[in-house]
């Protein structure tokens, strides 16, 4: 294949392993699938080597390093699946927003939005192909060098959460800022969520078009909502994004691709995501795998959820915690995966103990049937 062509969304590679996507449709498997969000990080000697000598938008805008970065952690690990490096906030970027990633700090909006007035800075329609090309080409690159190993998942932040950014300028524990456009600014808050949603229908369906075999949408942070809160500004955005995915890739025929919706900290609002058009609800640590089966009354598959910090414990008890969580989930329509990303300070053997601790004790528990 011409060094040019893998750029270009065709002739990609047969994939030899989908036991991930079998997963997230609920069909049987052999083990029960693993991966990890942030699996593409600073806890990875390999991953701060690359990163060291650029600027982190600027690597999210570099097909060949954003592809170099997803397929590191598949060399050490048997991963069931890769998720493309990128960030969320390449969408408030595309949408005209300046964004700077501050050593020490995060991500930081040096002008964020303060009124309702302040919408009028936001471009009224965006180009995405334009944009976030650089996140298509990227998705193309790692599925034709990814030779098939795994799939791999394209992502998005979900509108409620990219607003509390684009509001609070960066990370915030109460997103109070945000909060108060809900209660004084109603009508603006659905005017910005309604803009962001178009955005990330088109961002979603590119990359599935770019070669996504499945995607994930990060309300990261719904845990700072209420349920009545979450019901009115988060949910009908959740819902409104998987319905137009997924009428439109039907209409591509890619109908074949799993969706995911991870609500951090949406505990109260189970039942709801379980009847929101996802394939997949992730969840975090704080519910418990079997009264996550009840209430999700086996409709959909589920994700997660074990406490990264879990990570920190001596291999053996490491074992242990996977074993429990299995016993709890089951090995059907089930995707292992932490409650939330790695953290930098992770010992990448850890990480590689809880991967094989999956298999192995799926394995086992499958062939108790």
């Amino acid at each position: 294949m011409d060094k040019d062509d893998l750029i270009l969304p065709k002739d990609f590679p047969e994939l030899k392993n989908d036991t991930f996507l079998r997963a997230a449709w609920g069909e049987e498997t052999q083990h029960v699938p693993v991966w990890c969000m942030r699996q593409a990080g600073r806890y990875l000697p390999e991953f701060r080597e690359t990163r060291a000598a650029t600027d982190f938008f600027r690597t999210c805008r570099s097909p060949e390093l954003c592809c170099e970065l997803t397929l590191q952690p598949l060399r050490r690990f048997p991963f069931d699946a890769a998720i493309i490096f990128s960030d969320i906030l390449v969408v408030p970027q595309a949408m005209g927003m300046e964004v700077q990633m501050v050593p020490g700090k995060g991500p930081t909006f040096p002008e964020p939005l303060k009124d309702p007035d302040d919408l009028q800075r936001l471009r009224s329609k965006v180009d995405v192909a334009a944009e976030l090309g650089y996140v298509f080409k990227a998705i193309t690159l790692t599925r034709h060098k990814i030779e098939g190993k795994v799939p791999l998942i394209g992502f998005s932040g979900a509108p409620w959460t990219l607003m509390t950014y684009m509001i609070e300028g960066g990370g915030s524990t109460t997103q109070s800022k945000a909060k108060r456009w809900l209660y004084c600014h109603p009508e603006a808050s659905h005017r910005l969520l309604k803009q962001l949603t178009d955005v990330i229908v088109e961002y979603l369906l590119a990359q599935v078009a770019a070669g996504a075999q499945a995607l994930q949408v990060f309300e990261s942070h719904a845990g700072c909502l209420g349920p009545r809160e979450f019901r009115e500004f988060a949910l009908p955005y959740l819902r409104d994004i998987a319905r137009r995915v997924k009428d439109k890739t039907k209409d591509l025929g890619l109908d074949n691709v799993p969706m995911i919706v991870f609500a951090k900290d949406g505990h109260y609002a189970l039942e709801d995501l379980a009847e929101s058009h996802y394939e997949v609800v992730g969840l975090d640590w704080t519910i418990d795998p079997r009264s996550a089966r009840e209430r999700t009354g086996g409709k959909i598959s589920l994700q997660g959820n074990m406490d990264p910090c879990a990570l920190y414990a001596p291999k053996e008890q490491l074992d242990s915690i996977v074993g429990q969580m299995l016993d709890g989930f089951g090995t059907r329509g089930y995707i292992a995966n932490l409650g939330h990303g790695l953290y930098p300070d992770m010992d990448p053997e850890h990480v590689g103990a809880f991967v094989d601790a999956v298999h192995s004790h799926s394995r086992r528990l499958l062939r108790t049937k």
